[in-house]
């Protein structure tokens, strides 16, 4: 399964970006982009991002095209090299949801029900995280090792979807027990990705590999993590290594 594009988040503090523009919807990208830091600048500046907001935007952006400049184009999604995606901010964690501007309307949709879903305390965890490694890679000295741990306490005690209080790391740390080998068996009832329940959508999103039967769709494989191992077999192997396993098959 492609991408329509690939999301990244640029650093734009200190740096130029051209908004051409005038309006509520150019207002609307100047104040996105003053909060990101950039200094806005005209048409003729020296930049690689350009934000195009007119009623005939076609000769601004081809002649931004032409000199490499990236061009998003307001309600042109024809005329955009990237879109400016909807943003649920929980500094420092950013939640980033684009539809590669095929409708708007849908991204603002998911970002409220973003919203009401992650706590206020969800970057205050972050940073408690940030502060922790040291200890957590003193506790842990081996990367799969600390991965696992990390990822059971994200699942369990340190749940980023509720709230916590400003020592739960500290907490976790001090309680913190091995971590466990462990195998999952599931047999898909469909093919398709969006039939899985949500434990074995939450296993695949853990699991350090992935067993599974030939004839598993891609489509579904690709819900793992991406640093996960894909291992095709036709039987459960026997004594998987440490951490969480995964083995998936299809039913007959």
């Amino acid at each position: 399964m492609s991408l329509a594009a690939l999301p990244i988040f640029v650093k734009l503090a200190g740096r130029p970006v051209i908004l051409i523009g005038a309006g509520e919807a150019a207002e609307a990208k100047r104040r996105l982009l003053e909060r990101a830091g950039a200094r806005i600048v005209g048409e003729e500046a020296e930049a690689v991002l350009a934000i195009v907001a007119t009623e005939d935007p076609e000769p601004v952006v081809a002649r931004l095209r032409a000199r490499g400049v990236l061009v998003n184009t307001v309600d042109r999604p024809d005329l955009c090299d990237f879109t400016v995606p909807a943003i649920v901010d929980r500094d420092p964690v950013l939640v980033a949801v684009g539809t590669g501007g095929v409708s708007a309307g849908l991204a603002a949709a998911l970002r409220q029900r973003l919203e009401a879903l992650l706590p206020a305390s969800l970057g205050a965890l972050a940073r408690a995280l940030e502060a922790a490694k040291p200890a957590i890679r003193k506790h842990w000295p081996e990367t799969g090792e600390r991965r696992r741990a990390l990822g059971g306490a994200l699942a369990g005690p340190l749940d980023p979807l509720r709230d916590h209080a400003g020592d739960a790391v500290e907490a976790w740390l001090a309680g913190s027990a091995a971590v466990e080998t462990a195998m999952l068996r599931f047999t898909l009832a469909s093919a398709d990705p969006d039939d899985l329940s949500l434990r074995q959508a939450r296993a695949l999103a853990q699991a350090d590999r992935v067993f599974h039967h030939r004839d598993v769709p891609e489509a579904i494989l690709d819900r793992a993590r991406a640093d996960a191992l894909r291992i095709a077999c036709d039987t459960v192997p026997v004594t998987p290594a440490a951490g969480l396993s995964v083995y998936l098959e299809m039913g007959r």
